[in-house]
C-alpha cells in the first residue's frame, strides 16, 4: 500500500498511469473493429508447409484458459508493483496498434480445419478477434507472451515463465490450425523490434519500470 500512496500521490506518475490507460483502450478498441473489418474482408485461405501435412487437434481449451491465466498473473504482477504499470501498459497498447495495422493488410482466411473453441462466453462478438476471429498476421498469443519475456529479461524466472506461454501458445496454435505458420514464426521477430520501439518511445516509464 505504500507503494501506492507513494506513486499515486507523484503528478508525473498518474500522468504517465492515464496515458496508459488511454493508449491502451484505444489499441483495444482500435483492434475490435480492425478485426471486424477483416472478417468480412477475407478472402481464400492457402496452403502451409505445417498445417497442411498435420491433422487438426482439439487444444481450444488451452488456448483460450492459458490466455486467462496469462492475463491474470499479469495483472498479478502489475497491482504487485504500481511502477510496472505505465510501460506495460504502453508497451500491450504498441504491440496492439502495429498488430492492428498488420491484420488490415493481409485478408487471408483461417485454415479450413481448425479447433472450434467452443465457449458460450468467450464467442461472444466482443472477444471476435482474441479468440474467434480471422486477424492471422501476426499471432498476438505467441508475441504478447514474447514481448513480456522480453520486458521482464532480467527477471529469470519471470523470463522463463513467459517464454514457456509463447512457446506453449506457438506449438498450440499451429496444433489447433489456428495460426499458419508464418504467423508465428514472424511473431517473434516483429515483437522483438516492437520491444525495442517501446524502450526507445517511453524512456521514463522503461527507468521506472527498472526502479526496485
Amino acid at each position: 500500500m505504500q507503494s501506492y500512496k507513494i506513486h499515486f500521490t507523484d503528478k508525473n506518475f498518474l500522468l504517465s498511469f492515464l496515458g496508459g490507460v488511454i493508449l491502451l483502450g484505444t489499441s483495444l478498441i482500435l483492434q475490435f473493429f480492425i478485426n471486424g473489418y477483416v472478417a468480412r474482408s477475407s478472402s481464400a485461405f492457402v496452403t502451409d508447409i505445417i498445417l497442411s501435412n498435420t491433422r487438426v487437434y482439439d487444444v481450444g481449451g488451452i488456448f483460450v484458459w492459458g490466455s486467462v491465466i496469462l492475463t491474470l498473473f499479469c495483472l498479478f504482477l502489475a497491482l504487485k508493483r504500481p511502477n510496472y504499470l505505465p510501460f506495460l501498459m504502453k508497451s500491450v497498447a504498441i504491440f496492439t496498434f502495429i498488430r492492428s495495422v498488420f491484420i488490415s493488410l493481409t485478408h487471408i482466411s483461417p485454415f479450413p480445419t481448425r479447433a472450434i473453441i467452443d465457449s458460450t462466453f468467450f464467442n461472444r462478438e466482443v472477444f471476435t478477434g482474441i479468440f474467434t476471429g480471422n486477424d492471422l498476421f501476426f499471432s498476438g498469443h505467441t508475441g504478447i507472451p514474447f514481448l513480456l519475456a522480453l520486458i521482464f529479461w532480467e527477471n529469470k524466472t519471470l523470463r522463463i515463465v513467459f517464454l514457456s506461454f509463447s512457446i506453449m501458445f506457438a506449438i498450440v496454435v499451429l496444433l489447433g490450425h489456428l495460426h499458419y505458420s508464418i504467423d508465428v514464426l514472424s511473431a517473434y521477430f516483429i515483437t522483438f523490434t516492437i520491444f525495442h520501439i517501446c524502450q526507445s518511445l517511453f524512456k521514463k516509464d522503461w527507468q521506472l519500470f527498472l526502479k526496485k
